[in-house]
Parts: C-alpha cells; structure tokens; sequence
C-alpha cells in the first residue's frame, strides 16, 4: 500500500555527500512481529493507512519510503562521552532510514533506527537492540510527550526473533529493531567530528545544511561568521528549554554525552534514563555514572558545557566574543523556559509563576516535604480552580511547601486548562518509577504479556490529553 499523497518525501542529507554517512544494509532478521505503531503519529505525517505488512516491509526490512532515502545511511560523528573526547563513534547500531516534511511546518523529519544491524563504527558490538531497550524507550517518551518535552516519538518497534546476550540484564534476552521520528539527527558530536580533522568546509557545510532544514528564521545563506552565532545562539535556546522541561518533568536522561543532544533541542537517545520518585538533586539514572555528573540537578550544567562544545568548532570561522556572548545566554534562556515549563504543568498563568519565583522556591520546598514528585503536580493543578487543593494543603502540613500550596490556590488558571478532566478525579497521578517499568516488562518476559504496557499506555494518553500537551 502507498503512503497518503501528505507524505512527502525527501533526500536532503544526501546533499551533504559523503564525508557525513555511509551507505549500510540492514541487518537481515528471521522474524518480524510488530510489537508496537505510533499509529497518531502515522496519522499525523502521513502514513496511517500502511496495514501491517507494508509497515513491516518499510520499518522492519528497510524497504524504501516513497521518494526518501533510496537505501539507509549510517551517520558519522564523534562527541564527549563522560567528559572524556571519543573520535570513534558514529551511528554503531542504527542509521538514518528515511526523510520528509513535517506537515506542519515543513521542517524535515527523519526515520532513525537502534537495533538495525553492524556499521562501520559498530565497534565491535553486534547492532542489536533488546526488546526490552525498546520497551523502555516506548515508555520514556511517550511519558515525556504527556508531560510536553520536545521529544523524539518512538514510531515503531518490532520483535525481531534472534536472542541477545547483555551484561546489564538476563540473557540470553529478545530482539528487536526500533524506528524513532525526530526533528534532525544532527549531533553536537556531527560538527565535532570535521572540526576534530580540521575540516572547517565541513563544519560550514553541516550548518548550512542545520539552518536551511532544521532551524526555521536562519539565513542559510548568511557569511559563515554570522551563521555560526545565530546557530549556536538557537542551540542555547533550543537546548535550555529542554534542560528546563526535563526538570518541571522530574527526568534524569542519564547519558548527556555529545552525541546525544540534537541541535534542535529535541531529546532523544534514551538508555539509562529514571523519572524522580521525590525531589533529589543527586538522583542519577545511569548505574555507572559514580561521580554524578548527569545527575538530576545538574542536567542544565552539563547540557550548557554541551552547547560549549559545539560553540568550539566555529573557533576559527567566528568572533569568540560573539560565540561567548551567545552561551552567555544558556541561563536567562533556562530560567524563562523552567518558568514557562512549571506554569504548564501547574497549569496557572506565567506571570503568576513569576511572581511566586517558582523556579527558585519550589524544588528546595518539594526536596524538604520529601512527597512524590509526580503527586504535587497532580494535587496543584489549577491553581484557583484546582480540584484537589484541600487535599494538597492538608498533605503538606506544616513545611515551605504548604505555603506555595496556599499561593498556588490564588493563582490565575491559565486559558484552555482542564482540571476537571477526569485524569485530576482520580485518586494518584499516572507515573512512570523503574519498579512500574521493570513489572510491565517482567509480565512481557515472562508470559508475553503486554497487557501492562497498553494499560500503562492508555493511561499517560489520558493524562496527555487532561494537559493539553500534544
């Protein structure tokens, strides 16, 4: 079956030319059981009416979209992994699928994969994505779309029949390949790499190809000097934002290396990540990440260092100065964007969460209450109209937090809310704790029960649509 006349395909990172990819065959598998479709999203660009052996054929066997990319292509960067610089990377167990046209504002959209087979940087693994992998990255960011974070959408995952080994859970373990739709798969690691082998054409090159496709209001065209502020200037932004929504969300990503932060701010990429059961600065996702580096409080740190980096490439085809100057901006960036962030998700009006500095009060108020995370926001939501507020005052007892409860319930209700969505009746909020992901998963690797998962599902796309997020 074709895809709907609104799918409009496209090649543009083909025009980059071969210093940025290389052309990959997807790994052969033995079975192809769909095990998940995005099908809202299918809907949205395009793609809604493929039945299921087009959608197998397409994001299982890797059979080309109409007039996207004619064969997949693995994508070559570097980055800094735990601080420490890795010019060995590059896409090791995925590539870029396909492209086209967001319909609604016609930036690109791509298909990457994880779990599609061996590249030339696979490094020695074996391109495979446990089932598991792919599970968890359904629940992250379909949690994080709910909760309004700029994310990749997890569009598909298929159980692919082979039986992995993995240190860091049982094995032997089940397969299978995943597709992502994303905004860009542009890397701080991309520009990394060319600046790494002084190759400043490239450099210049991959941000003209940034601001044409993927960061509207860019001049394409603008002398390279000029370009590379304003890009480096909207990554700060883009990024702050993400680090500001991460934090209203209560979310670790765990792994905030360079080769996991897209220049559109979108997030992606998520391996370790944890939501907070209770506020905690220190709280890490990543098991191995012993210094705390990525820990929660400080995400926005080490997205800014990120963004520093990526700043460095235009060393040589910028002003410092005006590179200096535009990083300058990653806080009153962030601080904007946690106020707008945490007035949604309180869903009061922005100049109300100014006025209560709620970016500055709130956390050291939730961390002292020691109450769930999740559950503040859940009781609070509304503010004058908020359905739950008695309850909040009396839960919080005598502690700062029950004073910003007792403010909270004298705030302006932002236009379009919902508290009195049937999400805010109920009894506790839809949350996402590792001991809720390891019991859906222990259900699926037990007793091929999936169960869990749809009624876990269905209960953040209720809570998605109680927000209005998306």
């Amino acid at each position: 079956m074709r895809a709907p006349s609104c799918f409009q395909g496209s090649t543009a990172h083909l025009d980059l030319g071969p210093r940025f990819f290389q052309p990959v065959l997807a790994a052969n598998f033995p079975q192809h059981t769909v095990r998940y479709q995005n099908l809202r999203w299918a809907e949205q660009v395009g793609l809604g009416d493929l039945d299921e052996a087009a959608w197998v054929r397409h994001f299982g066997k890797f059979e080309a979209l109409d007039a996207s990319l004619p064969e997949p292509i693995a994508l070559a960067y570097h980055g800094h992994q735990f601080r420490n610089y890795n010019p060995d990377l590059g896409d090791g167990r995925g590539f870029l699928f396909g492209q086209m046209h967001d319909p609604s504002d016609g930036r690109l959209l791509d298909f990457g994969t994880k779990g599609s087979g061996r590249t030339p940087w696979s490094r020695g693994g074996d391109g495979r994505l446990t089932l598991k992998g792919g599970v968890r990255e359904i629940l992250a960011t379909s949690m994080l779309e709910a909760l309004g974070v700029d994310t990749s959408k997890t569009f598909s995952i298929i159980e692919t029949g082979e039986r992995l080994s993995r240190g860091d859970e049982p094995s032997p373990t089940r397969s299978a390949v995943m597709v992502r739709l994303s905004h860009g798969h542009l890397r701080i690691g991309s520009f990394q790499r060319h600046a790494y082998s002084n190759d400043l054409d490239a450099v210049e090159a991959l941000a003209r190809h940034a601001a044409k496709h993927y960061l509207p209001g860019l001049d394409a065209t603008a002398p390279i000097a000029e370009l590379a502020v304003q890009l480096v200037t909207r990554v700060v932004d883009a990024t702050a934002r993400t680090a500001a929504d991460w934090t209203a969300a209560g979310f670790v990503h765990g792994v905030l290396n360079t080769d996991n932060i897209n220049i559109t701010g979108e997030s992606f990429d998520y391996g370790p990540w944890r939501f907070l059961p209770n506020m905690d600065p220190h709280f890490t996702a990543a098991y191995f990440d012993d210094a705390g580096l990525y820990a929660f409080g400080r995400q926005p740190h080490a997205v800014l260092w990120n963004v520093s980096r990526l700043a460095e490439c235009f060393a040589e085809l910028a002003e410092q100065k005006d590179l200096s100057l535009a990083l300058s901006g990653f806080d009153d960036a962030f601080n904007g964007a946690l106020n707008a962030a945490l007035s949604r998700r309180l869903g009061i009006a922005p100049q109300d969460a100014r006025r209560l500095e709620l970016g500055l009060h709130l956390f050291p108020a939730l961390h002292q209450a020691d109450v769930g995370f999740e559950t503040f926001f859940f009781d609070t939501y509304g503010g004058r109209q908020a359905v739950r507020r008695d309850i909040a005052h009396i839960s919080y007892g005598d502690t700062p937090l029950a004073q910003i409860v007792a403010d909270l319930a004298t705030c302006e209700p932002a236009p379009h809310i919902t508290p009195h969505h049937a999400y805010f009746q109920g009894q506790a909020p839809c949350t996402m704790l590792i001991d809720e992901v390891e019991t859906i998963w222990s259900a699926i690797a037990d007793r091929d029960d999936w169960s869990d998962l749809k009624t876990k599902l269905s209960a953040i796309d209720d809570m998605r649509i109680a927000y209005a997020t998306a």
